[in-house]
């Protein structure tokens, strides 16, 4: 396993071209403890309107002064202030006008040739055995809405392996991986390691490395394997100055304790009862993320040319998908993204647009885009003029993901996200900045999006049993009945106790990637659902 745990600083401050030390200015009582703020970190705050972070420091002990000293010290403020700045600034302006995507720019199903489908295959398979592929997780979620406070990607969905979305991710890989050696030289046991970057949070980090652990990486060789945290951003009030707050933090939740009460932890740690509100930075924080902690030059070490990001809560995602990654590698260009069709037009999730007449693709939110052209149809095709569906499912050339880093780095325009925001007078309106991972598209010289059935890739599991969608029972049942279909087609039976509509069989990732080389498992064999099939 390889651990990078710097970036952490370098992406909420870089302190070491951040705020300036100003320790010339500092101001001692007797007891050597600070009587007064740094004086030459008070005028870099003032410099960027931020003064007010000390208001309570007359209130502060010593301790805590140079708790709240370190923390601000730790913001690289010139950055901070250009993302705020530029933030408000284009949150003010009207949005682009749109249109529906091309038919030209989208790979539809019933398009998709047999011929294309199993070119892409193997040239995306040749690509794999040859080390040019690596997987990108964005894991930096916890289950606060499934109930949990574990990692997302911990959470078992009620299959009858019990696996975890971790493990049945992880097989996934190992699958693919000896496919593509297999695809190479029949017989082979020579197998290139895709290797798997996980993008954590301050919240799941520690959670997400251990668990791998007690694991024991679910098969894959540990060094195969790169954890690295998103960074946070200060939350800002509505005027753009920080939010200062009183929390200890237990992953999503805060305690709060009286501004003058220093906590020690059992571990020994002192919690800061006074320091600047932050959030993580979004799934789009990535970018800078992986610039920061140099794993771009780490891709690049490794000859790896393209990555397949996705997000940790698809039970039915298909990672490193080689007909995919062909398609990709066939079309020449620098993103894509897998699409499904929309359900129907207040579906809530975001769909691909062109920004202006003949501009690029980009994402629009479900909550922006009006009723009107949400339920308008294309009298040509039948379907609904903005019908095709972002399931953070993408592919990326890693010489485009430099190029996006520095763009979005430099152009520092981040979402603001009106919360309730924890401070030190309590709950408090404010924005919590993020960046989201289809914020790059715009800077894609090239894109294109390749259409799948949602049945069969796209299983989301973000709430609790009970709700309406996207729950584990749902997803569960997704998983089930495409697995059902798999073993009937390769001449399998199935007994079950209950209706069939409420159960299945499971197939083992490690069995089969797509329902492929299931016949000698399945034929003329009856499976008594549920179970998992795994021989």
């Amino acid at each position: 396993m390889r651990e990078i745990g710097a970036q952490q600083a370098q992406i909420e401050g870089n302190n070491s071209n951040g705020s300036g030390n100003g320790n010339g200015g500092d101001q001692f009582n007797d007891g050597g403890g600070m009587a007064g703020p740094p004086q030459g970190l008070i005028e870099r705050l003032k410099d960027y309107g931020q003064e007010d972070a000390f208001a309570l420091w007359d209130e502060l002990s010593s301790d805590e002064r140079e708790l709240l000293v370190k923390d601000i010290e730790n913001v690289d403020l010139s950055r901070i202030d250009r993302i705020i700045r530029c933030s408000l600034q284009s949150h003010a302006l009207p949005a682009a006008a749109i249109e529906p995507v091309p038919e030209s720019s989208v790979s539809t199903v019933e398009d998709r040739k047999l011929e294309d489908r199993e070119r892409w295959w193997k040239m995306g398979m040749k690509a794999i055995s040859e080390g040019k592929l690596a997987v990108l997780l964005l894991s930096g979620g916890q289950g606060t809405r499934l109930g949990s406070s574990d990692p997302k990607g911990c959470f078992n969905i009620g299959l009858p392996s019990g696996k975890s979305l971790f493990q049945l991710q992880a097989e996934k890989i190992l699958r693919v991986q000896r496919l593509a050696a297999l695809s190479q030289n029949e017989g082979s046991t020579d197998i290139v390691p895709i290797h798997w970057y996980i993008m954590t949070s301050p919240f799941t980090d520690d959670a997400t490395r251990k668990f791998f652990e007690s694991h024991k990486y679910f098969g894959l060789e540990s060094d195969q394997v790169t954890f690295f945290q998103q960074g946070t951003i200060p939350c800002v009030s509505k005027d753009g100055r920080f939010i200062m707050e009183t929390p200890c933090r237990v992953g999503p939740f805060s305690l709060f304790f009286p501004s003058n009460l220093c906590l020690r932890l059992f571990d020994g740690t002192v919690v800061n009862p006074c320091q600047v509100a932050k959030a993580p930075d979004g799934n789009g924080g990535v970018y800078s993320a992986l610039k920061y902690s140099r794993l771009l030059d780490d891709m690049t070490m490794r000859g790896v040319k393209y990555l397949d990001c996705y997000g940790v809560d698809n039970a039915l995602v298909r990672v490193a998908d080689p007909t995919f990654l062909g398609y990709f590698i066939d079309k020449g260009v620098a993103t894509a993204a897998k699409v499904v069709r929309k359900a129907y037009p207040q579906e809530k999730v975001g769909v691909f647009v062109r920004r202006g007449k003949g501009g690029p693709l980009a994402v629009v939110e479900y909550s922006e885009l009006d009723s009107s052209l949400a339920s308008a149809i294309n009298q040509e095709t039948g379907r609904l003029r903005f019908c095709w569906s972002n399931v953070c499912l993408h592919m990326f050339t890693v010489d485009f993901l430099n190029q996006v880093a520095n763009g979005l780095e430099k152009d520092s325009i981040y979402h603001l996200a009106e919360k309730k925001i924890p401070s030190i007078h309590g709950y408090t309106m404010g924005y919590k900045l993020e960046q989201f991972i289809f914020d790059a598209f715009p800077y894609a010289p090239s894109m294109t999006l390749f259409e799948v059935l949602r049945e069969e890739e796209f299983a989301p599991v973000k709430n609790a049993n009970g709700s309406n969608y996207d729950t584990p029972d749902s997803a569960r049942l997704l998983c089930l009945r495409l697995h059902t279909r798999w073993v009937v087609a390769a001449g399998g039976f199935l007994t079950h106790s209950v209706p069939l509509y409420s159960t299945g069989v499971e197939v083992s990732p490690l069995c089969s990637y797509a329902g492929e080389n299931l016949e000698a498992i399945c034929r003329g064999r009856t499976f008594h659902a549920p179970c998992e099939i795994s021989y």
